[in-house]
Order: structure tokens, then sequence, then C-alpha cells
């Protein structure tokens, strides 16, 4: 091979789990990415792996969306959500019989759920073991990310740092029972002093945008085209922009063709809310149902119907696109390398299905075509080092991937008040695990939990939200509420006096990290 693709999808969704509610709305996030992102990635793995294509590809699960994917009251109202959704296609395939363009996107998704929930219930709901399953057989490598996906150099606490790293470690390993080598950085956010817990926990490699990788010093001799050593010996791999600018770029992006269906044109907000009303996410309050006609035709409201075979064919005609410009980066790069270059592609996991809803065609047909050459082939970063060892030692830029490259996403006007409490729980927290070196039963109970608010906390999510207005009041509430128990459980604590029962419903309602470790804050 004369270069290198690696694909990194990262798939990520905040904690979010209300058994105090029989429907909650902000669940439905994770319902709609397992319905058009999650299981139709699996789908195309278990196809590619019967029909022996050879195809590496990187998954970032956070630990987060693990927790979620694996909780058995999530799974049964994923059950229930898609149960729900079947039967609506049914009622629409009765509602669109003379109407036929319709008529036959309603039999699209009648035959697309229930396959889904034909693969859902045939690998017992277990969507993080099949993905394990996976790596066991050599298509993915799957790697893991902060606990709650805190922006690392904001936090500015290096216990609380390293309290992220190694939990998720910990997690890593009981879920999936090996030792995980990359670490994807929280909204690829690098500053100096990542590095030592990364080292801690074993962790080999991660990804920087490219001006975090152009901007190193001394500068990179390769560019964003071969990893760099940090002076700790943890591999940075950056983001090719080329890569990127063809898939998330508003003006250039593939998503943005107007044959793709359209996003927002949705039947929870265009038909009778008495008929969707059974099948929205909150009963009282218009949402999406995943069932959409139309395509994103243009800026106007006047949309057309959305015509799947032809947008199937447009995902093919630009992984194309896609593979001819991968081959003319590596043809560019002949002889400028020592090694093979390294096109590193990272990508959210949501927006191959959810947000683009033919992006699981597009990654089907660029392993099809993958498949048809040999100049260009697929990798992950670590399969990389193991071939390739030897890299220049470079500091990486503060950076991130975030609007204007940086962190202002996650500070600013919206959402600065979060930090000055999140310093005080932080401090908080390391000041109990010093103090409760050798806890009984009951008092290490209180300290776990007492992490899981703070890490909860912790979560970019919550700043993203406030910035992007998306769930603004969720979001601001979701933090006060954890930071609120986290200083009751820091009352307690301090006077000897834990309330069993409250604790108890705590830990019902917030149940990951069942083993978390308190003294990594000490």
């Amino acid at each position: 091979m004369e270069g290198y693709l690696a694909i990194v999808l990262h798939a990520h969704l905040p904690f979010v789990r209300h058994p105090e509610h029989e429907r909650f709305l902000e669940e439905n996030w994770l319902f709609e990415a397992i319905t058009e992102c999650y299981l139709p990635l699996l789908q195309r793995l278990e196809s590619w792996q019967r029909e022996g294509l050879p195809v590496r590809l990187t998954l970032s699960i956070s630990p987060t969306l693990a927790s979620m994917l694996r909780d058995s009251l999530l799974q049964a109202r994923y059950d229930r959500h898609l149960e729900g959704l079947i039967e609506l296609t049914e009622r629409e395939l009765q509602r669109t019989y003379w109407d036929r363009p319709l008529h036959e996107l309603a039999g699209f998704y009648h035959q697309r759920l229930r396959e889904l929930r034909e693969l859902y219930l045939g690998i017992g709901r277990d969507l993080v073991g099949a993905f394990a399953r996976h790596q066991e057989s050599g298509q993915l490598e799957i790697i893991t990310c902060a606990a709650t996906h805190a922006v690392l150099p904001l936090l500015q606490h290096a216990p609380s740092v390293r309290a992220q790293v190694l939990v998720a470690r910990d997690h890593y390993q009981q879920v999936f029972g090996r030792s995980c080598r990359g670490f994807w950085l929280p909204e690829c956010a690098y500053d100096e002093g990542v590095e030592a817990p990364l080292q801690e926990a074993d962790l080999r490699w991660f990804i920087v945008d490219a001006h975090g990788l152009l901007g190193a010093r001394p500068t990179p001799r390769y560019g964003v085209f071969a990893p760099i050593y940090t002076p700790e010996g943890i591999a940075v791999f950056g983001r090719d922009p080329e890569c990127s600018r063809q898939v998330w770029s508003k003006e250039e992006g593939y998503p943005g063709d107007p044959v793709y269906r359209d996003f927002y044109r949705d039947i929870g907000f265009d038909l009778d809310l008495d008929y969707v009303r059974p099948y929205l996410p909150t009963p009282d309050q218009r949402g999406f149902t995943g069932i959409k006609y139309y395509s994103i035709t243009g800026p106007g409201a006047d949309k057309r119907p959305y015509d799947r075979a032809l947008a199937v064919r447009r995902a093919g005609e630009h992984a194309a696109h896609f593979l001819q410009a991968r081959l003319e980066q590596v043809r560019k790069l002949k002889g400028v390398t020592p090694v093979p270059p390294i096109l590193v592609a990272p990508y959210d996991a949501e927006l191959f299905g959810h947000w683009w809803y033919e992006g699981p065609e597009f990654l089907d047909a660029l392993v099809r075509l993958m498949a048809q050459q040999r100049t260009l082939g697929f990798i992950t970063p670590w399969e990389y080092l193991q071939r390739h060892a030897t890299h220049q030692v470079a500091r990486p830029m503060p950076s991130s991937w975030g609007e204007a490259g940086y962190w202002q996403v996650w500070v600013n006007d919206t959402n600065a008040w979060i930090w000055p409490h999140l310093r005080v729980a932080q401090q908080r927290m390391t000041q109990l695990a010093r103090k409760h070196k050798r806890p009984n039963h009951l008092i290490r109970r209180a300290l776990q939990q007492a992490a899981r608010e703070l890490l909860l906390a912790q979560a970019s999510d919550w700043p993203f939200i406030l910035r992007t207005g998306t769930s603004p009041g969720y979001a601001r509430q979701r933090i006060k509420d954890h930071l609120l128990r986290f200083h009751a459980l820091y009352d307690q604590l301090l006077h000897g006096r834990v309330d069993p029962l409250w604790l108890e419903q705590l830990e019902q309602r917030d149940n990951l990290f069942p083993n978390l470790d308190p003294s990594y804050w000490a």
C-alpha cells in the first residue's frame, strides 16, 4: 500500500436516564441514534464480514453511551420506542395509500424498522457486545473516551483529569475484557498536562485537530500525514483537513446535497397532533418521529418527496469522489514521507445515519470501492504505530475541533457560570477522597455517588447545549441537580451522617460506573 486511511467514528451521548418518569424527551436522543446510526453501522459490519471485505475502522464508544446501551431499563424503553415506530409506519401505509411516492416511502420505513428490530433482538439487545465481537474479528478497534466526556483542559484540576481518564480505563476493561490503546480526547481538546493520566492508564495514542498538530513545537516535518510523539511518549495523530471538509463543511460537504433526506421535515410536525401523539417522545409536545418524506431540495420551505434510490446512488457517487480525492493525496505525497502516509478522518458517529441519513450507504460504498484498488488501505492508528514505530517528538499546540479551533464553545457568556461551581466541587471531592482513605461500606458508597455526581456535572454536553440553545433548560437543570446532590453528599460525609435511603435513590437513578474508585481524586 502507498498510503492508509484511518476512519475514526466517535460515538457519544450524554448520560440521560430518568426512571422516575414513564417517558422522557431527552431519552429519545439515544433511541434515535440506535435506530439511525448504531444499528445501521452494525448491519454494515456484519455484511462486510459475510462478504470478506477488507475493512479496519476505529470506533470510540464513550463510557456514558456504553452504560446506556447496556442498561436494562433503557433497553426496554427502546423496545417500546421501536414497536411504536413500526405501528406508526403501519398506519402510514394506510394513510398514504393513494399517494404513491409517500406510500412507497412508508413501505420503506416499515421494512427497515422491522429489520432493525430483528437485528436488535437477535443480538440480545446488546449493541456493545455486538461491536465487541467485531473487534475480536478484526474489523474494529474500539477505544475509550473520558468518563463523562469532559473537556479535560477546562477542568484545571489534575485529580479530576486523572479520574476522568482512569474511570474510563477501568470501565473499558470491565466491559471489553481487554486493555485499551487509544483515547478519544473529548472535543479533540488538548493542552499540555493531559499526557500524565494517559500514561498512567497505559493509553498510547490520541487525535488532535489539524492545527493542534501543525502548530506543534518543533514543527512536524510531515504535517498531518504522520503522527508525532509527545515528550512523554504518547503518539498524536492530526485530523486531515481535506477529509473533514468534504464531509463536514456546510458549503462543500456531501450531506448538504439536495437529493438527500431532509433532517428537519418530519411527520411529527407535519401531521395532526392527535394522530402522531402516541408516537412522540412526549405526548403534549411535537417532536421527531424519524419518519421523514422529503429531500433537502433547497433552502426554501417547498420540498420534493424523498427519492430513496436516487439518494443511495448519490451516496455511492460521493464515496467514489471521496476515494479519488484520497488517492490524489497519496500520489502527491509519494516520496515525501519515509513511510506510507496516514490520512486520519475522525467524525462523530451520529453523523452517519442520524444527521446524514445516507451516511451508512456512503460508508458501505466506500468500503466496497476501497476493496477494488491497492493504493490505499484501511488501518487503525494503533495498527499504524505497530507497523511504523519511529516518529518525530514534538509538543502539540493547545486546540480543539470546536468553533475557532479552541475552547470558546464551552466557555462563553452562555455557560461560563458553570466553571467556578465545578472548581469548588472538584476541590471538595479531593478533600473527601483524602479524608476517607479506609471507608466503611456505607461511606464508600457515598463517596462513589459523590464522584458520579461530579463526573456527570463535568460533561462537555451541558455547556455545549447551553451554547447552541437546543435544550438549554434541561442542560442547566442537569448541572444544578448534580452539583446540589454532590454538595449534599459532601456535607453528609463531612459530618458523618450519610442518609442511606436517599443514597440508594441516587444510586438507582445515576447507576453508571458501579465499581468506581474514589481514591482517584486523592
